[in-house]
């Protein structure tokens, strides 16, 4: 865990957190809206933190009791709701661990803390219990909505509570962060926060997931390869792909990363904005035999593909349409 100093970005929601608790002004339901990897999870544990801070600023100072037992996620004050299902919180879930346990008082702080990661899973009867606690809580109840998708919540939820947009952070800053905090080098860190598209915690993944570098190392391969890959080849690459289920979203997104950057340095001719620098070489050499016709049919089918997958289709077939379009005659 981290002070609100230590987060980059979301400067407005930050300060809006920190005045409600200097001013006493707390709300009793907050809705924290944006996409995966955002950050969230990174305010609301800090939110929860600094409101039960035995300093009583609006800080948490790492150093009492009770931010011990917050970063150790041992605090009993502060609840964060579990579900047994990957894609569904269940109306029971939602009593057992809130509405059932909420009017038993806190344990040894002012607030009683309730945050609910992934609030879009919960079902309809889960939030119309939810419902009745935001609408009458009592007033040392705190309960923090995660979500990245707020049109799934009921529009009675919605209204009752505060509203706070967590923003994508700028690449510049993301970068920033990994070279200070994580100490990657430069070139890594600006490819990761491009990759990253504004989620710092898809920047950190990135940086220091073994997984996730071998993954890229992998695409780059393929994509560096396909024209001359023989027929097994491409099919076992196929086969590889289509197997790693929880993978193929990021092969899928470094793929269109390659494709942009092939296409903006042949409309350019400049390197400052590629998220490949390092591969320039393979970029300006594809840049100059694909056609943009052929770039943009590369780059449609790609947003196919993630259609197609989320629609649960066939992924091997999916993925060899994918790269029978990648070694389409380029010109």
């Amino acid at each position: 865990m981290v002070s609100f100093n230590d987060i980059i970005g979301h400067e407005e929601v930050i300060r809006h957190l920190k005045n409600s608790i200097i001013t006493g002004k707390v709300s009793h339901s907050y809705i924290l809206t944006g996409e995966a990897g955002a950050g969230k999870k990174m305010v609301a544990a800090t939110f929860a933190a600094a409101l039960e801070c035995e300093q009583g600023g609006p800080e948490p100072c790492l150093k009492c009791d009770s931010c011990k037992k917050a970063m150790g996620k041992n605090h009993p004050d502060i609840i964060t709701v579990t579900h047994e299902k990957d894609n569904l919180i269940t109306v029971d879930e939602i009593r057992d661990q809130v509405v059932n346990d909420v009017f038993v008082k806190p344990y040894s702080s002012k607030y009683k803390i309730y945050i609910i990661p992934d609030a879009q899973m919960m079902n309809e009867q889960a939030q119309n219990a939810l419902l009745k606690t935001i609408e009458e809580p009592p007033e040392y109840a705190v309960i923090l909505l995660l979500t990245n998708n707020i049109d799934s919540l009921l529009s009675t939820i919605r209204s009752r509570c505060v509203r706070l947009d967590l923003k994508l952070v700028d690449d510049t800053l993301i970068k920033e962060y990994l070279m200070e905090h994580l100490h990657i080098p430069d070139y890594e860190a600006e490819m990761d926060a491009s990759i990253a598209q504004g989620s710092v915690g898809k920047a950190q993944e990135a940086a220091t997931s073994s997984r996730f570098q071998e993954i890229t190392q992998s695409a780059l391969h393929i994509l560096k390869n396909t024209d001359t890959m023989e027929i097994y080849e491409l099919t076992d690459a196929v086969k590889k792909l289509a197997g790693e289920k929880q993978n193929i979203e990021d092969y899928l997104d470094i793929f269109q990363f390659w494709f942009r950057d092939v296409l903006m340095f042949k409309a350019t001719r400049e390197i400052d904005n590629l998220v490949f620098k390092q591969e320039i070489n393979t970029i300006s050499e594809q840049a100059s035999r694909r056609s943009y016709e052929n770039l943009e049919r590369i780059l449609d089918s790609l947003e196919k593909t993630k259609v197609r997958l989320g629609a649960y289709v066939n992924p091997e077939l999916t993925l060899e349409l994918l790269f029978l379009t990648i070694r389409e005659k380029s010109k």
